[in-house]
């Protein structure tokens, strides 16, 4: 027996999750979505694991291509976490991206960035869980953005 999904996403909520926007291209098109289900998964070898709406263009964008890139919200890039969950907007301004030499769309400015090769799909309800091998990793300074409440938050 499951719990009323209004209530599950209320107690969800309460959850403070950093911010991410998970990039990818596929057949020369580029995509992306806002995402705060990631997480790391292990260390040897080096694994993520995103969740994905099956529903999302990104998903099989991810599935076609076998790659992905995680980058990192700094607390100045809510407008980057609001534009890349928005429909039908233009995701990938010029300039505000640059390709990695795997053809990743890496978001400038961010806190971080993985490039991971896609080592497992397992099905998670409406989402699937995507297993990511690390490949590529880039740090900068900053501190992170927050998702807490159903609203935008920084560290204190």
């Amino acid at each position: 027996m499951s719990i009323d999904p209004f209530l599950f996403r209320q107690v969800m909520s309460h959850f403070a999750a950093g911010v991410t926007v998970v990039t990818t291209a596929a057949e020369g098109y580029l995509s992306g979505i806002t995402v705060s289900s990631f997480t790391s998964l292990s260390l040897e070898p080096t694994l993520v694991l995103i969740c994905i709406d099956r529903r999302a263009t990104s998903h099989a964008a991810i599935a076609t291509s076998g790659l992905f890139a995680v980058n990192i919200l700094t607390e100045e890039q809510a407008h980057l976490s609001q534009r890349f969950a928005a429909p039908n907007v233009d995701r990938f301004i010029p300039g505000s991206f640059t390709l990695s030499e795997r053809g990743l769309p890496l978001l400038m400015d961010t806190l971080a960035s993985l490039e991971c090769r896609v080592v497992n799909a397992f099905p998670g309800g409406d989402h699937t869980i995507y297993v990511g091998e690390v490949v590529a990793a880039h740090t900068a300074s900053g501190r992170p953005l927050l998702y807490y409440r159903s609203g935008y938050h920084q560290l204190g």
